[in-house]
């Protein structure tokens, strides 16, 4: 049994549909070896997908920009996407997948032989963020981003975040706010937004930052509510004087920071920029499952 997984939960691995504590991969498996693979997370509300293309189109970039043969097309990604939430009991979940470069003779390069992708997806229960959370907002410190520099892809390879979030956890702060020469990059598995004098600002969608789904999405919110959007190179200054701090991400949707490095943010309480988002956010929610 593996803790805190149903003994039924049900997974896909390499074309068969197996019980989640029953699938097994080589040790040779270049994402157990080097952490050659990618990943991809969809958030479902009610059995139904959010942004389901986007999130395809992002796993379609990743696997080009590594160089794996993406095994689906897209509507073979997006059926097996749908298969998976139909064989959970859990109508609000999150759906994982991952592919490999595929089991060989370890090697840094990539294998000279023919190789098969490892595809592996999973559901896994999916909590909206609290009523407290988004009432309250969350609490951040700041760390130095000292990731790898093709932070663009979604990669497996996540020792970097993880170190970045346990430093979250030691701090006994919901996450951190990454900065990389003195300008913001994101958090560890999450984006950053900076709101002044009314504006949205994002980072640039470069190889500092994991381009969230959210982050399109944010943009459309912000021209929807009438909030001018700006992406471009934020300093640290900028964020540590923000009138409001935002974080987005498939799991937190879209949340305020009310606290960073100990410090309120603003006036401490969630802004009227993340109220009009919010609701944004929320509409799409509901339009999805109408």
């Amino acid at each position: 049994m593996i803790p805190g997984v149903p003994a039924d939960s049900q997974a896909y691995l390499n074309g068969e549909f197996v019980r989640l504590q029953d699938a097994k991969i080589s040790v040779l498996d270049r994402g157990f070896i080097f952490g050659d693979g990618i990943y991809e997370v969809v958030p479902v509300y009610e059995g139904r997908p959010f942004r389901l293309q986007e999130h395809l189109g992002r796993l379609a970039r990743s696997l080009e920009k590594v160089r794996i043969a993406s095994p689906f097309d897209r509507d073979g990604w997006a059926g097996l996407v749908r298969e998976l939430i139909a064989r959970s009991a859990t109508p609000s979940c999150v759906v994982y997948l991952q592919v490999t470069r595929g089991v060989a003779r370890r090697d840094h390069g990539f294998p000279g032989e023919a190789v098969t992708p490892t595809v592996f997806g999973m559901v896994s229960p999916f909590t909206r963020p609290t009523a407290d959370a988004r009432e309250n907002g969350q609490s951040l410190i700041s760390i130095p981003d000292e990731r790898w520099l093709h932070c663009d892809i979604k990669s497996v390879s996540l020792l970097g975040n993880v170190l970045a979030k346990q430093a979250a956890v030691d701090a006994g702060a919901d996450e951190v706010v990454q900065f990389r020469d003195g300008l913001l990059t994101e958090a560890a598995s999450a984006n950053i937004w900076v709101v002044s004098g009314g504006r949205l600002i994002g980072p640039p969608r470069d190889h500092r930052i994991l381009e969230g789904i959210r982050y399109g999405l944010m943009a459309e919110l912000a021209e929807e509510a009438g909030v001018p959007f700006e992406m471009r190179d934020v300093p640290r200054a900028e964020v540590e004087a923000a009138d409001e701090l935002l974080i987005s991400s498939a799991a937190r949707e879209v949340l305020p920071i009310t606290r960073l490095d100990g410090r309120p943010v603003g006036n401490g309480k969630p802004g009227p920029v993340y109220a009009r988002l919010r609701a944004g956010y929320d509409a799409r929610i509901a339009a999805l499952l109408a």
